[in-house]
C-alpha cells in the first residue's frame, strides 16, 4: 500500500490529465490526510507541490475537518491563492477562517475581480475588514464594487478586467496597446470592445478576427455589434440563458447609463448553469439546500419541511382508502393491486414533471405553446396508460381469476396515468403562474394527485364493478 501511495503522490496535474482521469486518486487524498494528521509539513509540501489549483481544491474538499485544519495551520499561507476560486463555498468558508488576513488580502489581489468578490463574500465582517486593510487600493476598490452588487446577479458575476479601445483606433493601435508593458491585460479574454467617448460599447472584435486583419484596418471596419448587453442587475440565471441562446464566449456588462463596466465570461456561466441545475434537482426532491459538509441539524432543516407537507398529502390519500374499507375486507386482491396503480401513476407523473420543469427552465415552454405541451402530455399519459392497463389487467386476471378485478385495475391505470400526465405539466405551470418556483414543490403535489386518483379510481371502480 505504501508503494502505491508513493506512486500516486508522484502524479502531477499534467499526468492526471494525460491519463484521462481528471480527478484526484482517493489514495492520494488518504496520503495527504495521513501527513496532515502527523503534522508532516515537508511531506505536505512535496505532495501538493505542482498541483493544478482545481486539483488542489478537489483534495481540500475531500479532507476530514481535522485534517483540513492541520493542513492549513501548517502550510496554508504557502498554497497558491488560485485554488480559493475553485473550492466549494461551504468548504471555502472554513478554509478562510484558517488563513491569515494578510494572505487573504494578497489573494484577493491575485484573483480575477469576479473570483475575488466571490471569495470576499465568504469572509465574516471582521476578517474581510482585516483582509482589505492588507490589500492594495485597487484590490480594495474592486472587491467593494463587487460586493455592492446583489448576489446572483451579473454585477457580482462579472470581472472588471477587460480590453477596450476607442472607435478611431486601428488594428495596429490595438495590438501595440495590448503588447505594451504598461498594459495590464486580463488573464483570459476573448474580445476587444470598441467604445465611444462615453465609454459605451458600440462593437466587439473577436481576437481571432483581430489577428487576421491588417495593421492599418480600422476597428470599426471589422467589429460586430454586441450580441447582448448585460445589465449589472440581471439575474445570473438570465445571463446563462443569454449565453446559451446566442452561443457567447463573453458578453459586456453595462451600468444604467450604458457605460461598459465589466465582462462576463463563459467559465463563470458554466458554474452558474451547474449550480442552477443542482439547485433545481434538489428542489424537485423536496430539499431546499444540501452540501457535503452539512451537519445533521442543517440536513434536517433542509429536508423536514417538505417531508411534513408530504405527510399531510399522504394522510389525505390514505383517507380515500378508509372510505372503501368494507370493499377491501371483502376482496383482499384490492389491497394487493392498489399500490401498483399508485406507483405506476407516480412514476408517470415524475416523468412528465421532469420534462415540464426542464422546458420551463430552458424557456421552451411558454404561454404561446403551453396548450400544445399540455395536449402532448395528456395523450402520452393516455397511451401509456392503455398499454400498462392491458398488461396489468392480464396479470391480475391470471393471478386472481376475476374478470371484474381485471377490468377495474385496467380502467384505473388508464385514468391514473392520464391524470399523471396532466398533473406533471399543469402543477408546475400553475405554480409559475402564481409567481412560485415550479421546481420547489411540484413533486409533492404531483405525487398527491397520482396517489389520490389511483386509490379513488381503483377502489371506486372495483366497488361499482364487483358490487
Amino acid at each position: 500500500m505504501a508503494d502505491n501511495l508513493e506512486r500516486v503522490a508522484a502524479d502531477s496535474s499534467a499526468e492526471i490529465a494525460e491519463k484521462g482521469r481528471f480527478e484526484v486518486d482517493p489514495h492520494f487524498v488518504t496520503l495527504v490526510t495521513a501527513s496532515a494528521y502527523e503534522r508532516d509539513a515537508p511531506e505536505l509540501r512535496r505532495l501538493l507541490k505542482g498541483l493544478h489549483p482545481a486539483d488542489l481544491a478537489d483534495v481540500v474538499e475531500q479532507l476530514p475537518e481535522e485534517a483540513l485544519k492541520r493542513l492549513f495551520r501548517l502550510i496554508g499561507p504557502e498554497l497558491p491563492s488560485a485554488f480559493l476560486a475553485d473550492v466549494e463555498w461551504e468548504i471555502r468558508e472554513k478554509v478562510l477562517e484558517l488563513l491569515p488576513a494578510d494572505y487573504v488580502g494578497r489573494a484577493l489581489g491575485e484573483l480575477d475581480t469576479d473570483d475575488a468578490a466571490a471569495v470576499a463574500a465568504d469572509l465574516d465582517e471582521d476578517k474581510l475588514e482585516q483582509a482589505l486593510a492588507a490589500a492594495d487600493d485597487e484590490t480594495r476598490l474592486a472587491v467593494e464594487q463587487g460586493l455592492a452588487a446583489d448576489e446572483d446577479t451579473a454585477g457580482r458575476l462579472m470581472q472588471r478586467e477587460l480590453v477596450a479601445a476607442p472607435e478611431f483606433w486601428s488594428v495596429g493601435d490595438a495590438i501595440d496597446y495590448m503588447r505594451s508593458d504598461e498594459t495590464e491585460l486580463p488573464e483570459t479574454f476573448f474580445e476587444l470592445y470598441v467604445v465611444d467617448p462615453g465609454f459605451r460599447p458600440v462593437g466587439a472584435v473577436p481576437l481571432s478576427t483581430l489577428l487576421r486583419a491588417g495593421r492599418e484596418t480600422k476597428l470599426t471596419e471589422i467589429m460586430r455589434p454586441p450580441q447582448a448587453l448585460i445589465k449589472a442587475e440581471m439575474d445570473q440565471e438570465e445571463v446563462a440563458f443569454v449565453f446559451q441562446k446566442y452561443h457567447l464566449a463573453s458578453a459586456p456588462v453595462v451600468d444604467e447609463a450604458g457605460r461598459l463596466t465589466g465582462v462576463v465570461t463563459i467559465d463563470d456561466v458554466v458554474h452558474v448553469i451547474s449550480d442552477e441545475s443542482e439547485e433545481d434537482l434538489l428542489k424537485l426532491s423536496g430539499v431546499s439546500d444540501a452540501n457535503q459538509s452539512d451537519s445533521v441539524a442543517k440536513s434536517i432543516r433542509a429536508r423536514a419541511p417538505w417531508l411534513g407537507v408530504n405527510l399531510f398529502t399522504g394522510i389525505a390519500s390514505a383517507s380515500v382508502i378508509a372510505l372503501f374499507g368494507a370493499s377491501i375486507e371483502k376482496v383482499v386482491a384490492l389491497a394487493v393491486l392498489m399500490p401498483i396503480v399508485a406507483s405506476v401513476g407516480g412514476n408517470a407523473g415524475t416523468q412528465a414533471l421532469a420534462v415540464a420543469v426542464r422546458a420551463i427552465a430552458s424557456r421552451d415552454l411558454t404561454a404561446a405553446n403551453a396548450f400544445r405541451h399540455i395536449w402532448r402530455e395528456l395523450f402520452t399519459g393516455f397511451c401509456n396508460g392503455l398499454m400498462m392497463a392491458l398488461l396489468l389487467a392480464l396479470v391480475a386476471g391470471v393471478w386472481f381469476r376475476n374478470p371484474g378485478i381485471s377490468l377495474a385495475v385496467g380502467l384505473a391505470v388508464i385514468i391514473n396515468l392520464t391524470a399523471a400526465g396532466l398533473a406533471g405539466i399543469l402543477v408546475p405551470l400553475t405554480l409559475r403562474r402564481f409567481g412560485a418556483d415550479p421546481a420547489v414543490s411540484s413533486s409533492v403535489f404531483v405525487t398527491f394527485v397520482t396517489d389520490f386518483t389511483g386509490f379513488l379510481g381503483f377502489l371506486g371502480l372495483a366497488t361499482v364493478i364487483l358490487g
